[in-house]
């Protein structure tokens, strides 16, 4: 009998590339998204196949899985600067309720359970490049806390599961990560980059554009994930690429890869923005045998054809706007 694995924010970028993933390794796939963020459309291949089944449920709620469950990974949540300002409280409940309802789910299914933390844990750090030791620098009642501190509770609920159940447990701090099925409306440095040069506007950096990120592509992230699900390693693993670029700098390679001709405009920099953003990957690499292998012009190269093959209108998409 096939596996069973469940995904929740199947529907997003990450969840969607860990659902076919998960179907190619031979998995029955239980997606579960509330759509709220995630697109359908990155995971409608798979709605024909027989080892895949699809819940539209938000998490926060209760969660009710038929039937046994060997694996959850747990990829709901809003990701983006651009949505969890809009819709703070939905954020802050999906890694709170809805992390708790799926360490429950766990318990009583007698499941591994992996979850996806971030290096937002880390805030703007005052140590760098960032090891799983250090303890961050976070705002809790700035504009961006209410990601921040959703995924460092998380992480203490998480481990809590761990200690007091024994619940097996993986917790995985993702950093910059990029590559197709994106959205191109989301805010973030990439595909905001990406979308104005194919527009043929000028690039915006916000700040002196002297602020670092460190662009891990997204099959390298999904084998770093695999690989702590199947360990034995129940503590914070950080999965990133190393290789730190400032964004001005940044800005500058989209321009060349495009072939396009914008300026660069500065604009302020956001409240609590980052400064640098650098994961230390030796816990990784020793526990894992992990590292990334993809380089950023390679990883660019497919993530921008992939970028150019959307109809148009997704170009001209603005960001989505949430009911109160």
């Amino acid at each position: 009998m096939k596996k069973r694995i469940l995904i929740t924010g199947a529907a997003g970028f990450l969840g969607s590339h860990l659902c076919y993933r998960f179907i190619n390794d031979g998995y029955h796939v239980i997606g579960m998204d509330n759509l709220i963020t995630g697109d359908l459309r990155n995971i409608e291949s798979l709605f024909a196949l027989e080892q895949f089944e699809f819940y539209h449920h938000d998490i926060s709620k209760f969660i009710h899985v038929p039937g046994p469950v060997d694996y959850i990974l747990h990829f709901a949540s809003p990701a983006s600067p651009i949505d969890y300002l809009k819709i703070p409280i939905q954020t802050l409940k999906v890694g709170s309720l809805g992390t708790h309802n799926c360490l429950g789910l766990a318990k009583a299914k007698g499941a591994r359970i992996l979850v996806a933390s971030t290096s937002e844990v880390y805030g703007d750090p005052l140590v760098h490049p960032q090891t799983e030791d250090y303890w961050g620098n976070v705002n809790p009642v700035g504009p961006r806390g209410v990601y921040d501190e959703a995924k460092r509770f998380q992480e203490a609920i998480t481990m809590a599961y761990h200690t007091f159940h024994h619940v097996e447990t993986r917790i995985v701090r993702i950093f910059n990560t990029y590559g197709p099925r994106m959205r191109l409306n989301d805010g973030r440095a990439l595909p905001a980059f990406i979308g104005q040069a194919l527009r043929g506007e000028d690039l915006t950096v916000f700040g002196d554009g002297s602020q670092t990120r460190s662009f891990c592509y997204v099959d390298d992230l999904i084998e770093g994930i695999c690989r702590l699900l199947y360990s034995d390693y129940v503590y914070p693993v950080n999965i990133g690429n190393p290789d730190e670029i400032s964004l001005k700098e940044f800005a500058e390679e989209i321009i060349k890869l495009t072939a396009t001709h914008q300026k660069i405009v500065y604009k302020p920099l956001p409240t609590d923005d980052p400064k640098q953003r650098r994961p230390d990957i030796t816990r990784a690499k020793e526990i894992l045998g992990w590292e990334p292998k993809v380089n950023r012009a390679e990883g660019l190269k497919i993530t921008c054809e992939y970028f150019k093959s959307l109809p148009k209108e997704e170009l001209y998409k603005l960001p989505k706007e949430f009911k109160k």
